[in-house]
C-alpha cells in the first residue's frame, strides 16, 4: 500500500531565547484537564551536560498564548529522556514527578504545582505503575556509562567493576512510601540462558514499562564489551511487577522501541524470525505478528493511540535531506499516512540528537514532538482528529 501524505499544520508551543523539550515518547505530557504541557528548558542545545547544568522543568498553559511557567529545577537528566517527568497518575491534575540528584545520589521528586509541597522519594524512577502507586526504577549511573544519553552524570556507578552484580538491576519502589526492593538483578539476568556475547560483556537494563492494567512489566537487557564492541545486543523480558514469573519475550539480538497495546500484547522494533519490523508479540507465548509489513522500513518511537486505533511513530533523518518523517499508521486498514517532516541539523547527532519522539494528548485530538527544524530545540504540537476521528 502507497504512502499517503497529508501534512498538517503545525503549531510552536515553546520560545527562545531558552531550549525546550520534553523527551522520551511513552508518556503524556498534557495533564488530566488537556490544558498544561509539560516540559523542560535548557540555555544550551549543542553539547552534553555537565554535572552541572541546570535543567528547568515548567508547563505550557494552552489557555494563557502557550505561557512558560516554570516550576523546578533538577541537575539528574540527559537529552534523550530528559529527567523521566511524568504527571502523577494519582493525581494528574496537579502533581507531577522527576529524577533528582542528593547528597546520598539519585532520588526522584513528587511536586504538587498548585500549593508547591515537595517530597523526596530515595531513588530515581524509570516508569510509573498506571495507578501511581509503583515505580520501576534503574540505576541511572550505569546507563550513563553503557548507553550515552540516556543516564545521568555527576553520580559514580557504585558497581563500575562488576560486569553483572547481585546486589544491582531493577528496582520496584513504593511511590506513598518510598519503599524499595531489587526485583531482578543483572547476575540473574546473567545466568538466565547465558551466551558466548556475554564473555567479558558489560550488562545493563534499559527501557522499562509497565502494561496498560499495571499487572507485568517489560525491560530490555543489553551487554557489550565496553572497550571493544561499539554494538550491544538485546533481549525483551517480561515480568510481573514483584520480579517473578519472568518470561524471555525476544532473544534474537535486536529489540528498540515498544509500546504495550494492552495488558498482553506487546509493539516493537525488533528481529524475530530473522527479519526486522514492528512485531506485535503476545506476552509468555512464541506468538508474534508483523504490523505494517509492506509500509514500515525503520525504527522509530512507536506509541498507540488511547483508543488503541493507531500507532504514532517516527523515523530517523533521512540520509539524502537529513529530514525526519512524523507519521500516523491505522492498524485495521494497514494504512500509513505521513503528517509532517522535519529537518535535522547533521551536527546535532550522537547522544545530543533531538529525535521527534512523538506523543498522544489524552483525548488522541493531538501530537506533541520536540524539533529543531528551525534552527532550535523546541517543542511543537499537531492537531490530528481531521485524520484519527477524535472528537474536537
Amino acid at each position: 500500500m502507497p504512502t499517503e501524505e497529508k501534512f498538517l499544520p503545525v503549531q510552536r508551543l515553546t520560545e527562545g531565547p531558552f531550549y525546550h523539550f520534553f523527551g522520551y515518547y511513552d508518556k503524556f505530557p498534557w495533564d488530566i484537564t488537556g490544558r498544561y504541557i509539560l516540559g523542560m528548558q535548557v540555555s544550551f542545545m549543542n553539547r552534553p551536560p555537565t554535572p552541572e547544568d541546570v535543567l528547568v522543568i515548567g508547563l505550557t498553559d494552552t489557555k494563557e498564548g502557550n505561557r512558560w511557567r516554570p516550576l523546578a529545577s533538577t541537575v539528574a537528566w540527559y537529552w534523550q529522556q530528559g529527567t523521566m517527568l511524568h504527571w502523577l497518575p494519582s493525581a494528574p491534575d496537579r502533581k507531577i514527578i522527576f529524577n533528582c540528584r542528593t547528597r546520598q545520589g539519585y532520588g526522584s521528586t513528587i511536586l504538587d504545582i498548585v500549593t508547591g509541597e515537595t517530597r523526596i522519594l530515595p531513588r530515581p524512577i524509570y516508569a510509573l505503575s498506571p495507578d501511581g502507586k509503583a515505580a520501576i526504577c534503574l540505576n541511572f549511573s550505569r546507563v550513563h556509562r553503557t548507553r550515552r544519553g540516556y543516564g545521568y552524570t555527576g553520580v559514580p556507578d557504585a558497581w563500575a567493576d562488576d560486569l553483572a552484580p547481585e546486589q544491582d538491576g531493577i528496582y520496584h519502589m513504593n511511590l506513598e512510601t518510598g519503599e524499595s526492593r531489587l526485583i531482578v538483578s543483572l547476575a540473574q539476568a546473567r545466568r538466565y540462558r547465558p551466551l558466548p556475547s556475554m564473555e567479558g560483556a558489560t550488562l545493563w537494563f534499559n527501557h522499562l514499562q509497565f502494561n496498560t492494567a499495571g499487572t507485568r512489566i517489560e525491560f530490555l537487557n543489553r551487554w557489550r564489551n565496553l572497550e571493544t564492541a561499539r554494538s550491544h545486543v538485546t533481549r525483551c523480558y517480561t515480568a510481573n511487577p514483584d520480579g517473578s514469573d519472568l518470561y524471555l519475550l525476544s532473544d534474537e539480538g535486536m529489540v528498540s522501541h515498544f509500546d504495550w497495546r494492552d495488558d498482553k500484547h506487546f509493539l516493537a522494533w525488533s528481529t524475530a524470525r530473522g527479519e526486522n519490523h514492528y512485531h506485535l508479540y503476545t506476552d509468555r507465548t512464541d506468538q508474534v505478528e508483523i504490523i505494517g509489513k509492506d509500509v514500515f522500513s525503520m525504527d522509530g518511537h512507536c506509541s498507540y493511540s488511547p483508543d488503541r486505533q493507531w500507532i504514532l511513530t517516527d523515523t530517523y533523518p533521512d540520509p539524502v535531506d537529513s529530514k525526519r518523517t512524523l507519521i500516523l499508521y491505522h492498524v485495521a486498514t494497514n494504512r500509513r499516512i505521513d503528517i509532517g517532516r522535519f529537518y535535522s541539523a547533521p551536527e546535532i547527532t550522537g547522544e545530543i540528537r533531538c529525535d521527534l519522539h512523538p506523543r498522544w494528548s489524552r483525548d488522541g485530538k493531538q501530537v506533541c514532538f520536540d524539533s529543531i527544524h528551525e534552527g532550535e530545540r523546541q517543542m511543537y504540537l499537531i492537531d490530528v482528529s481531521s485524520i484519527t476521528g477524535a472528537k474536537k
